[in-house]
Order: C-alpha cells, then sequence, then structure tokens
C-alpha cells in the first residue's frame, strides 16, 4: 500500500506508491494508465475538505456541487455529466474501497483515514463496467492495523468553520484487528439572507465509519466496513444575473433580489430557508484468499442514500414558487467477483463478474405560492403585448377572456395561478446490470507487455411516473384558444358580430361571401401557432406546471434494455528503468439514462403515435424520455520518465464519445437528448523536481480542444462544430513544497499550489430563451445562444498552508484556500418561473483557518 509517510514530497518520489487502477497493485511509476494519484498526506496539508477541492491538484478533473448538498457531478478531460437528476447515469465512476457509489457523492468528504485517491483518465469500462465512459475516481482508505495507532485533528476557520474529526485503530487478537472513524464539520452559512434573516451555504454534517480486518496470515483476508453519515444544512445560494420584465414584478409586489452586481457580495433574498437532510449509510464485505498463485476476490456492497430537500425555487423573497420540496430514496446493492492469477512469469490474467442492483423512488411537489396570481396579473399584458383587451386589469380579464373564447365566460374564473395549486411528481426507476470481463497482461519480451482485455455489460432499467398537474392556466391550449380569437377578430373585420351565429352562418353560406369567409378561417388555423399573429402564445411561460404525459402508456412501455462489449488493447514498453512508454487503445460504455423530471416527455415519434391514438394530455410537446447509451473510445500515448529527483509524465490522447447523454437544466426540468458524437484531442503533463533537498516542486497541465462533431437535435438546433460547454482550453496547477527538518527531529512543511483554467462557457444556451412551435419544434435560438456566451468562467485559485510538525506526533497548522478570493459563477441557468432572467451559482470565497492534529 501506499507508503505511510507524512511528507507528500517523500511519497512523490517513492517508487513504492502502489496503485490499483488496473485492479492490482502496481507502482504508480509502472502502471501503463493515465492516473493521478493524491496521496493522504497531501489531502491533509493541502485543507481538502471535499472531493470538490481536488480538482486545484488534478488539472484533468472537474468537480461541481449544485441545488443540494446530496448532488456532486464530476467531469473528467471535459466528459461528464450529471445535474441533479437522479435518473441521469453519471459518466465517471465513483469507488470507495472498491465499492461503486451511484449517486449522492458529497457524503464522502472529510475520512480521516484516506490513504490515497486514484483519478483514472479516459474509458475505464473494461474493468469498472458501466458508467466509467469518461474515467474513475476511487478513494481508497487504511485498513485496520495491527499496531494501536491513530490520529485526531481540530480545525478553525472563517465563517466559524469547525471541523472534529479522528481515526483509531489496533488489534483485537493475533488475527483481527479494527477501526473506527469519525468526524463532524460545522460552519455559519457564506450567504446572507436578507430577507428571512437567516444565512445559507452553510456546513452542518457528520459521519461515522467503522473497519473489521480479519487475516489468518495464510492467505485468507476478511475485510468489513460500515459507515453513516448526515447532513442537515441550508444550502445552495443562487444569485440573479441578468433581469428582466419579471424582475420588475417581483419588485412590484414588494419583492427583492440581488442586482447582478451584487453576485459576489454573498446575499440573496428568499422567502423560506432551503433545507437539505440527507442520509447515507452502507456496508460492505471483501474476502480476499491466495489460493496457489490465484488470488479471489469477492466484494459485496449495499447502500442507501434518503434525501429530503426543499428550496425557495424563484430566489426572490416573493411568494411565486411556494416550494419545490423533493424526497429522493436510493437503494443499491452490487456484487464483484474475481480472479487474479499469474501463469509463469510472463503471464498475468485477471476474470471476474459484476452485479449492479439499484432502486430509485423520487417524489416532488412544485406548487404556485401565495404571491403568484397577483405576480401573473404584472406580467400578463406585456407578454401579450396588450391584445385581446388582456391585462388592463388583472387575471380575471384573461379568466373571462380564455372562457368566452371557449364558450363559457366564466369557465375559469378565480382558478388561475392559485395558490397550493402545481405539480405533484412522483418516479420510480428500477436498474438491473451484469457483467463479465477479463484481462491478460503478456511480457513478450523483457520489459515489453501486451494487455488485452474485453467487458460484457447488460443493462436493463423499468421506469414509470405517476405525476399530476392541477395548474389550470398550464392546462388551458392557447394555440387553439389562439385561434378562435384570430377567427373571431377576422370576421369582425369583416364587419361580421363573432357572437352572433346566425350572422356568422349567414355570412359562412352566401355564395358572394363565402369565399372570405373561408379565407378568415384559413389565416387563423395557419397563424394558430404564430405568436405575432397568437399573442395568447406569450402567456406560455407562465404555463409553468403543463399535464404531464405519464409513462407506461400506451405508446411507451416504459422499459429499456441494452447490452455492450467493451476493449482494451494496450502496449508497455520499460524502455529502461526509467523511462516507460504505454500506446493503448480503449472502449467504454455509459448506461442509458432516465429523465426525471418534469419536462420527461415523450420523443417527436412517440408524440406523433400518441396525437393519433387520441392519447396525448393538452399541451404535450416533444422532449426526452431517456437518452440512449453513451459509447466511448480513447487512442493515447503516454511516457513516464523518473530520473532522480526530475519525474515527468505525459499523455497525448484523441477521445471520442458517440451518442453523448446531454443534460441542460430548463428552468423547470431538464432536457436530456444525445449528441451525435463529441470528441476531444489533449495533452496532459504532470512532472516534479527537487532541486533541493527541502525544495518540491510539481507542475501539472492539460490542454483540451474538445468539439460537438454532430449533435443536429440539441435544446438549441444544430450545435455541430461547437465546443461543449465546461471543458477548458488550459487547466495548469503550479506546486511548491518546502520542507525544512529541524535537529530536534521536528519539520517545518510549507506548501502552496496555484490552479488556473482559460476562460470557458459555462452552457451552450439557455433553454428558457428558445422559442418553439406548436409541435415543440425549435424555432428561434439566437437569443438563448447569445445570453449564454455572455457568462464565462475563468479560475485562478490560490492555496497555502504552514504546518509545524512535532517529533511527538502534534502538528499545528495555519491555511487559506481560495487565498485570491477569485469569485467566478459556477454554473448559470434560465430563473424558474421569471422569463428571460438568468441565475447562476457562485462559487465560494476565501476561506483560512487553523488546524491541530496528533497522530498516535
Amino acid at each position: 500500500m501506499a507508503q505511510d509517510d507524512p511528507a507528500p514530497a517523500d511519497e512523490f518520489f517513492s517508487d513504492e506508491i502502489i496503485v490499483t487502477a488496473t485492479k492490482r497493485e502496481q507502482t504508480l511509476q509502472d502502471v501503463p494508465v493515465a492516473v493521478t494519484v493524491t496521496t493522504g498526506a497531501t489531502i491533509e496539508q493541502a485543507q481538502i475538505r471535499d472531493l470538490k477541492d481536488l480538482q486545484s491538484v488534478v488539472p484533468s478533473l472537474r468537480v461541481n456541487q449544485l441545488q443540494s448538498s446530496a448532488n456532486t457531478n464530476f467531469y473528467i478531460r471535459g466528459f461528464g455529466n450529471g445535474a441533479n437528476n437522479a435518473g441521469i447515469e453519471p459518466s465517471v465512476g465513483l469507488f470507495i474501497d472498491g465499492v461503486y457509489r451511484s449517486r449522492s457523492a458529497s457524503m464522502i468528504a472529510d475520512f480521516p483515514d484516506v490513504e490515497r485517491i486514484e483519478v483514472l483518465r479516459g474509458p475505464q469500462s473494461t474493468l469498472f463496467g458501466k458508467n466509467a465512459s469518461a474515467g474513475v475516481i476511487s478513494i481508497v482508505t487504511r485498513k485496520p492495523q495491527f499496531t494501536l495507532g491513530g490520529n485526531a485533528e481540530a480545525t478553525y476557520g472563517n465563517y466559524n468553520a469547525v471541523t472534529l474529526k479522528g481515526m483509531v485503530t489496533g488489534p483485537v487478537s493475533d488475527t483481527v484487528a479494527f477501526s473506527l472513524a469519525g468526524g463532524l464539520n460545522k460552519r455559519d452559512g457564506i450567504v446572507r439572507d436578507l430577507a428571512t434573516g437567516q444565512r445559507t451555504n452553510e456546513r452542518d454534517r457528520w459521519f461515522a465509519r467503522g473497519q473489521m480486518l480479519f487475516d489468518n496470515n495464510d492467505g485468507l483476508e476478511v475485510r468489513l466496513i460500515g459507515d453513516y453519515g448526515k447532513i442537515d444544512e441550508n444550502c445552495c445560494a443562487v444569485v440573479n444575473l441578468r433581469q428582466a420584465l419579471p424582475t420588475a414584478a417581483i419588485f412590484a409586489l414588494g419583492g427583492a433580489v440581488n442586482l447582478p452586481s451584487e453576485k459576489y457580495d454573498n446575499i440573496a433574498y428568499y422567502n423560506f430557508e432551503s433545507s437539505n437532510k440527507i442520509k447515507n449509510w452502507g456496508f460492505s464485505g471483501q474476502i480476499d484468499y491466495d489460493l496457489d498463485g490465484t488470488r479471489l476476490t469477492s466484494i459485496t456492497a449495499y447502500r442507501r442514500t434518503d434525501a429530503l430537500t426543499d428550496q425557495d425555487s424563484d430566489f426572490s423573497s416573493a411568494d411565486l414558487l411556494g416550494r419545490n420540496w423533493q424526497d429522493l430514496r436510493i437503494k443499491t446493492f452490487t456484487q464483484e467477483l474475481r480472479a487474479s492469477f499469474d501463469l509463469g512469469d510472463r503471464l498475468h490474467g485477471l476474470l471476474g463478474a459484476y452485479y449492479f442492483n439499484e432502486k430509485i423512488d423520487q417524489n416532488n411537489e412544485v406548487f404556485w405560492g401565495s404571491d403568484a396570481r397577483t405576480y401573473a396579473d404584472l406580467l400578463v399584458q406585456s407578454l401579450t403585448g396588450g391584445a385581446n383587451n388582456i391585462g388592463h386589469l388583472d387575471s380575471g380579464d384573461l379568466e373571462l377572456i380564455l372562457g368566452s373564447l371557449e364558450g363559457n365566460p366564466v369557465k375559469y374564473v378565480g382558478q388561475f395561478f392559485q395558490p397550493g395549486t402545481g405539480l405533484t411528481e412522483a418516479y420510480s426507476v428500477k436498474n438491473e446490470a451484469w457483467s463479465i470481463f477479463g484481462q491478460l497482461d503478456f511480457e513478450v519480451a523483457p520489459g515489453l507487455t501486451v494487455t488485452s482485455g474485453i467487458n460484457y455489460t447488460h443493462d436493463k432499467k423499468r421506469y414509470a411516473t405517476n405525476t399530476t398537474s392541477n395548474d389550470v392556466f398550464a392546462g388551458v391550449d392557447l394555440v387553439a384558444d389562439g385561434q378562435t380569437a384570430i377567427f373571431a377578430q377576422g370576421l369582425a373585420n369583416l364587419g361580421v358580430n363573432p357572437s352572433d351565429p346566425a350572422a356568422v352562418y349567414a355570412f359562412a353560406t352566401n355564395p358572394a361571401t363565402a369565399p372570405y369567409y373561408q379565407a378568415v378561417v384559413n389565416y387563423a388555423a395557419a397563424n394558430a401557432t404564430n405568436p405575432a399573429v397568437n399573442s395568447l402564445l406569450g402567456l406560455q411561460p407562465l404555463q409553468y406546471f403543463p399535464p404531464f404525459m405519464n409513462v407506461p402508456n400506451a405508446v411507451e412501455d416504459g422499459k429499456i434494455s441494452d447490452g455492450n462489449v467493451s476493449y482494451t488493447a494496450r502496449v508497455a514498453w520499460d524502455v529502461t528503468p526509467s523511462v516507460n512508454l504505454y500506446a493503448a487503445f480503449a472502449t467504454g460504455y455509459k448506461a442509458a439514462s432516465i429523465n426525471l423530471s418534469r419536462d420527461s416527455r415523450p420523443t417527436p415519434a412517440d408524440l406523433v403515435e400518441l396525437r393519433a391514438q387520441g392519447l396525448a394530455v393538452t399541451n404535450l410537446t416533444a422532449g426526452s424520455r431517456y437518452a440512449n447509451p453513451e459509447d466511448s473510445t480513447v487512442y493515447e500515448f503516454g511516457f513516464k520518465g523518473k530520473w532522480g529527483v526530475v519525474s515527468a509524465n505525459v499523455a497525448v490522447f484523441k477521445q471520442i464519445i458517440k451518442d453523448f447523454q446531454s443534460n441542460i437544466f430548463t428552468g423547470s426540468g431538464f432536457f436530456l437528448a444525445n449528441a451525435g458524437k463529441q470528441s476531444a484531442f489533449g495533452i496532459e503533463f504532470e512532472g516534479s523536481a527537487k532541486p533541493v533537498d527541502p525544495l518540491t516542486l510539481t507542475l501539472s497541465m492539460t490542454y483540451l480542444d474538445a468539439k460537438y462533431d454532430k449533435f443536429l437535435l440539441s435544446a438549441f438546433g444544430d450545435l455541430s462544430g461547437t465546443r461543449p460547454a465546461g471543458a477548458s482550453p488550459l487547466s495548469v496547477t503550479f506546486g511548491a513544497e518546502w520542507v525544512q527538518k529541524m535537529g530536534n527531529g521536528d519539520r517545518i512543511i510549507l506548501r502552496g499550489d496555484y490552479h488556473y483554467e482559460m476562460p470557458f462557457q459555462l452552457v451552450e444556451g439557455l433553454p428558457g430563451l428558445v422559442t418553439y412551435d406548436a409541435q415543440g419544434n425549435v424555432a428561434d435560438v439566437s437569443a438563448a445562444l447569445a445570453a449564454a456566451r455572455e457568462f464565462k468562467q475563468d479560475i485562478n485559485d490560490v492555496n497555502a498552508s504552514l504546518t509545524y510538525a512535532m517529533a511527538n506526533g502534534i502538528e499545528l497548522s495555519v491555511w487559506g484556500r481560495n487565498l485570491l478570493n477569485d469569485r467566478t459563477i459556477l454554473q448559470i441557468f434560465d430563473s424558474p418561473a421569471q422569463p428571460g432572467s438568468i441565475s447562476g451559482y457562485p462559487n465560494q470565497p476565501r476561506t483560512y483557518g487553523v488546524a491541530a492534529r496528533y497522530r498516535f
């Protein structure tokens, strides 16, 4: 295992850093895979508090935590996915001690016993199965030890941040050892809510973790792990970035939102506190048995996540959306069996099988709030341009006019935008998958090894919805009513009273006037979906909770089943003891994903069939229920060199994903679609030098040229040839560490790192600014694309720490993260229920503090 040396400099230059990137132990220098290893010592001294902090030392990695404390999204080499939609499979596989974590990854923070974190770049599906098409993050904790020991740490920082964590390990008998770990992480909210008087973006979480190790010292080892974690936080703050007409309506109501110029002032205005109550627990058992040159391994695990969240989704002090409550429950069972063996001195083999079973149940409630009707009153006239005599009083005019157009003036009186009306959602997904895999490493000549591997995975999903809307206005057919209004206006222009059936009949049947009547009919039908003529279409953004087409139904059966074969082929050559070269080809697979949101809609083909059978609910448009699987391919050449005090690793790659699962938040749900092809050419460099004994310098760099080779049916039309959002062209990290040894055995450790990323676009476009025709086809995307181009993220992140480590095991540190207080926006999206407005998530400001540790 990795050397337990508190000095990262020694660890970096040690040939004994063992990684399991290929599911067998190899030194970092020898493993022919693009992998970055962050040791436990680096994690401690850099005060890496969460996986999202890890990106400051791994340039090819991007981590975002948005909307909820329960959601963490990972991207490697610009590839990845996940936008707080539990039905969407991840592209980056996360493993802790060999156990796959399918969702809710934020609970892995603050382990006090992390041995190392391996970030494997590129498709890893041959050995890690589905959902590793972009890479793998593997966290390895220390096994229980047969020598009594442990550590304890206390940290205090700004915003009254308090962290307590510790671990103790030792023997129970000659063959049984244990370890117990736990931690508490609390912090005041960084963002002041000037409406409620409270704070948000706080920390309030704790965890406990226990391990038991049985080792009979004769080839049998059993490791049992159980963990439990809980979060109860007010999170996550959103700021307004562009205001539109609805903002004036919010102000007129007496509500407030932060101004775009205040986006980094750490203030917000909400009418109730957001909440995140999350429980995450599980247990696993690993059995390893050495049998005559063959090592047998079994890993069995069960995990459970329960997340209850609520959020003021209009992000203002006005009560527009009364609540956005979600109850998410995830149950996951996994079983892995594998055998690792050697045939002679030149052939190493690995055979395995894997089983995955997961059940997701999700319930949501989103309702109009107490200010919704008054808010709509202020928007109706402007959204319709004042046409049809709408808007000179209030929404009551709209109710009377639409009722009249449908033949009953009082049909809708008092029913539009009523508090407590909205959407009640229920989704469920059952996912079962299995795979078999194998890999052979054959040393064809001294120092020259050829590797081949294969994996077959079969994935099956069944999903169902039970979602209802009682939002009366959202169920009104504005196309049909608009057609009626255009027809009536056309008759009136010809001097015919449309409210007089006899006059209309006479006009229609008179041979002299019948052609004019027919012309009016044709004109109304042709322009019912034309916003320039049918002014009612301007009100569609207020139809926030339209009727939902549930699944399964007569056209959509709610079942997906597919299989995939992934390959790995690699040649590795130890040119000299100091230089290693490798060339690799690998494919990857990401299973089909399900759109668990209120924007889950039938495909265009299914919509045609639903309409043909008369089953389509009112206002149903085409969208996506699911996305087909992703297939990824990488061609990679790598160089690893180590010459005493200098080391350098280089990877040059071309990575391609077919049917990339693009997932974009629309302001009400998610638009999920397959891109035809996405590719990236890149160069990665990791190097270090030790010019003098106390000083270690590191440099990491990723150059990335990414594009959509083919993406015809995005939310914004044809994006072929454009650069995907979230992929910075250049990421660079400089690091330095000075370890000064004192005469009494103490050490002074000064370390720092600077992480830079060139500006990159956050999203391709903003769906709320796209206009559609009545069939749900994109009509105009220019405003959506132009608005997205205004907002780019660039990163200038400086982190540092100073530690005095005593020979008796006591360490005292001062530390700071984001010392330059570099503020940026992590993500942008359409402001919910506020057409034309744009919101976003700001990053965390400067944090700093002191820490004390004791090792024994």
